[in-house]
């Protein structure tokens, strides 16, 4: 991988990662379109540690959100009233949020790798993004704000976010149309899939540190790797602040079209 490929991965990947159109599907899919031959086993690896520019992303645009949500769950802690405070009882319901992501992602990890070398099984998933974006924008009533968020409505979201370990399913749109279709407010649902992503993707991240710094000829790659998350880092902040803004008087279904238009280019170009 050249680091001209890695910008542009990098940049693929801080727009698609909060903005409901998966980066996971546009990691394989960009590559396999413009017929560059990166190595299966590093194509993998870069997919995930590219996601840590994204990861910075988040906290930086949500560092004064955290730092309320980690006192107030400490707090809590000391004082025995673990969900007295309304930051507190957020925390403790984006770490159930995780749960269901982690386990299933543990379960399931070697199907999820050979997935990401099938560009027709990930623009397959799209299409299942454009369907979920649809119906969440569909039957959401949009009448909670996310300080009335429950545990059920967590546990709900972070099944969503499971389903999103597959390249295709947007992992912030199925969370977004997770807390649409149990009534969440757009802009609060994002924000909650956007908190939701700190914690797995530390997680994941973690998870193929082994298998990345064992990898062979690791040094020849680290010029590509920093590019492309710093590129990634500093479109996805941006992306944020976009999306956030969009939400707040903006429906799902431009990305829902979105998602269904390249996922059937996609799929013709490959099957011609």
């Amino acid at each position: 991988m050249t680091i001209l490929q890695a910008i542009i991965l990098g940049i693929v990947q801080g727009l698609t990662e909060f903005l409901p159109i998966s980066s996971s599907a546009h990691l394989v899919l960009v590559p396999a379109l413009l017929g560059w031959q990166i190595p299966e086993d590093f194509n993998f690896i870069f997919d995930v540690i590219v996601q840590m520019g994204t990861l910075i992303a988040v906290i930086i645009f949500f560092w004064k959100d955290l730092v309320e949500i980690f006192t107030a769950m400490v707090n809590g802690i000391r004082s025995k009233t673990p969900f007295a405070e309304p930051e507190a009882r957020l925390g403790w319901l984006v770490v159930l949020a995780t749960v269901p992501a982690g386990i299933i992602g543990l379960l399931i990890k070697p199907l999820v790798e050979s997935a990401f070398s099938s560009p027709t099984a990930t623009a397959l998933m799209l299409v299942v993004t454009a369907v979920i974006l649809f119906v969440g924008e569909r039957i959401g009533k949009q009448t909670r704000s996310l300080s009335a968020l429950t545990w059920v409505d967590a546990l709900w979201i972070g099944l969503a976010q499971a389903l999103a370990i597959f390249p295709g399913i947007s992992r912030s749109g199925a969370t977004i149309s997770a807390g649409l279709v149990r009534g969440v407010k757009r802009v609060g649902s994002a924000r909650f899939s956007f908190l939701m992503l700190i914690p797995i993707m530390i997680a994941s991240s973690l998870l193929e540190v082994k298998d990345f710094m064992t990898m062979p000829g690791l040094s020849a790659y680290l010029p590509a790797l920093i590019a492309g998350v710093v590129a990634a880092g500093i479109v996805g902040y941006l992306a944020i602040r976009w999306l956030l803004g969009y939400l707040g008087h903006h429906t799902l279904y431009i990305f829902s079209i979105y998602c269904l238009v390249v996922a059937l280019i996609v799929l013709i170009v490959l099957n011609v």
